[in-house]
Parts: structure tokens; C-alpha cells; sequence
């Protein structure tokens, strides 16, 4: 553990590793609003060593890209070897492994979160990506408990003894997934108690209150943004701005979602983009003004030409006093998209 550079600028805002979200025009829209540090999708160790073709769009980096890391996760140690082995002939900034995911069909093989809560088994499949990766490793984890820092603790430390440039500590445990309070006491403990490793804070950051509140209560610089971005870029812009953000109005918002879902259709096809994108939509449109049967169309869209018909159509049916309110009250919207969000 003795790097003396932190990988990560001390203010880092990074984009986490969103599986079936964060691939090339998700990050391209992300990097418009300012992002600068971002992560491919979660990418399954068996999927890449022995159906490397399935994967490998997922491991496509845009020549604009200056930073991008990638992210594996499994607990198989042959399937890691393998994995890495690939990711050794890419181009990447880091390679991170997950510890942290939480959905049942990454736990029920042992992998993700309840790896992390297997310390030995966890430090020997990360042993395995320091000891034979040419990229610079990290991890993201999940608390352990939500009670005793200790195990966190002893987790991240193990890890940084193995070689890990950085760990991203997600403040709640397997079972929270993505809701509930952030145990920012322990993320601050661990920091404290390793304070030559650079730790992530990651955990319900959604708004500019929400960011200061994580980096005051944990004393961690960098943050990880994740959920509170999806279908809404522009968070990096307002955590960036503080109190002089504007909101995008009502034309920068239909032309960066056009942007991105051509990006999609240009890198998958149409077929196979607006099946994809549909999910991108309803995040794009959640909590901006528009009414609930206008969004219920986004789960038919099957062409390019039936997404620009409707966008032209969403358009006018948008609620107008919504977006006449950001232009005179911003903090309207952050109110607003979490208030029709829940």
C-alpha cells in the first residue's frame, strides 16, 4: 500500500459500474454533463472467459475516453484467471472487482455481496486480479454489518494489503440493496483507520444536499454516484456547479435523450436498441412533468421513427408548469423528481 499518488483526484465524481446501463452512449451522455471518470457495466467473470464474444461489447471504449475502468465480478477462481487474462489485452484505466452487487441471481452463485461477506474467500479471488492484471486494481464492496465497523474494516484492509489502489464503500448492507439510511460511520471509520488508501464513499446520492452530506459525514473527497443518475446526467453538472446549477430546460433535455438513444440504435441496431432503451426512457422521463399515461407508452416502442414520433408528441403533453418553475426556482426540480420518484 505504498502508492504515493491517489488514483482519483481528491473532488472525483465517478460513475459507477451500472450492469445493463453504463455502456458507451449511457457514459457519452454521462461525459456531456460533465463526468469524467466512469466505469463499463459489471462484466461476469464466466461470461468473458468462455463466452468472450457475448461480452465483448460491453468492453467497447469511445477514443474521447480518457479515463474508463472496468468491472468483474464471480467467485470462480479458474473463471477469473481467464477473465483477466482477456481484460489484459484492453485498454482500460483500472480494473475494479465487485464485492458489492446485492441482486439474486449474481449472490446465489456466491459472488458480489456475499462474497464480500466472506472475507478469506474474497481476499483470495481478489489475490487472483492483483497478482496477474496489468491494469491498476480496485474493489467495491458493501458494509458487512451495519452495527460493527470491524468486518468492513478488516475487509478493506485485506484488500489493501493485496495491492488495491482504492475501495468504493456502498453504506448499506446486502439486504438494503439500494434503499434505506447510509451507514456513513463506518465508511468514516475505515477511512480514519486507512487513511493511505483512498476510499469512495457511494450510497443515496441524489442531490447536492445529499453529496455534501455524504463527503461531510465520512470525510471522503471522492464519490461514487450511481442510481441517483440514472435518467439524470445532469446530477454530475449540479454537484459540480453547486448552488450556481441550472436545470437543462426543456430543449437540452429532448436533445441530449435523442443523442443517446441514437447512439444506441447506431451501436446495437434499431431492433435490439429500442427494446434497450425503453428502461433508459422511463428513467429519462420519471419525475420531469410528464403525465403517467404518456409514460406508459415508452414500454411499446419497437423504431426509431415510433421513439421520435412520441418524444414529439411527449413534448406536448409535458406538463408546462413544471419546466417554467426550473427556470425561476432550480431546487424545484430536485424536489419534484423525488417526490413523483418514490
Amino acid at each position: 500500500m505504498n502508492h504515493t499518488t491517489a488514483l482519483y483526484p481528491p473532488d472525483a465524481l465517478i460513475l459507477a459500474p451500472l450492469s445493463g446501463y453504463t455502456d458507451l452512449p449511457y457514459r457519452r451522455a454521462a461525459r456531456e454533463c460533465g463526468c469524467r471518470f466512469a466505469f463499463t457495466e459489471m462484466v461476469d467473470a464466466a461470461s468473458l472467459a468462455y463466452a468472450r464474444k457475448r461480452s465483448e461489447g460491453m468492453l467497447l471504449r469511445g477514443e474521447e475516453e480518457e479515463f474508463l475502468g472496468v468491472q468483474l465480478v464471480g467467485a470462480d477462481h479458474e473463471f477469473l484467471k481467464k477473465a483477466v487474462d482477456v481484460l489484459n489485452e484492453y485498454d482500460f484505466s483500472l480494473l475494479d472487482f465487485n464485492l458489492g452487487c446485492p441482486v439474486p441471481k449474481v449472490v446465489k452463485k456466491g459472488a458480489g455481496a456475499e462474497l464480500g461477506r466472506h472475507r478469506e474467500q474474497a481476499l483470495a479471488c481478489f489475490r487472483i486480479l492483483a497478482e496477474r492484471s496489468r491494469h491498476p486494481v480496485t474493489a467495491k464492496i458493501r458494509i458487512v454489518t451495519a452495527e460493527d465497523p470491524a468486518p468492513t474494516l478488516e475487509l478493506v484492509r485485506g484488500l489493501a494489503e493485496l495491492g488495491a489502489r482504492a475501495v468504493t464503500i456502498h453504506g448499506r448492507i446486502r439486504e438494503a440493496f439500494y434503499a434505506g439510511p447510509v451507514a456513513f460511520d463506518i465508511i468514516r471509520t475505515v477511512r480514519e483507520a486507512l487513511p493511505e488508501l483512498q476510499i469512495i464513499a457511494n450510497g443515496g446520492v441524489t442531490s447536492l444536499a445529499k453529496y455534501r452530506e455524504i463527503r461531510r459525514e465520512t470525510g471522503c473527497g471522492a464519490v461514487m454516484l450511481a442510481r441517483g443518475a440514472m435518467g439524470n446526467p445532469w446530477l454530475f453538472c449540479e454537484l459540480t456547479d453547486g448552488e450556481t446549477y441550472t436545470p437543462p430546460t426543456l430543449e437540452e433535455w429532448q436533445l441530449l435523450v435523442e443523442r443517446h438513444i441514437a447512439g444506441m440504435v447506431e451501436l446495437y441496431g434499431e431492433t435490439s436498441a429500442m427494446c434497450m432503451a425503453r428502461k433508459v426512457l422511463h428513467d429519462y422521463f420519471r419525475g420531469r412533468g410528464f403525465p403517467g399515461p404518456v409514460r406508459a407508452k415508452i414500454s411499446y416502442l419497437a423504431t426509431w421513427n415510433e421513439f421520435r414520433e412520441f418524444l414529439d408528441f411527449a413534448i406536448r403533453e409535458h406538463a408546462e408548469s413544471y419546466w417554467s418553475r426550473l427556470a425561476s426556482e432550480p431546487e424545484a426540480e430536485r424536489r419534484l423528481r423525488r417526490s413523483e420518484s418514490r
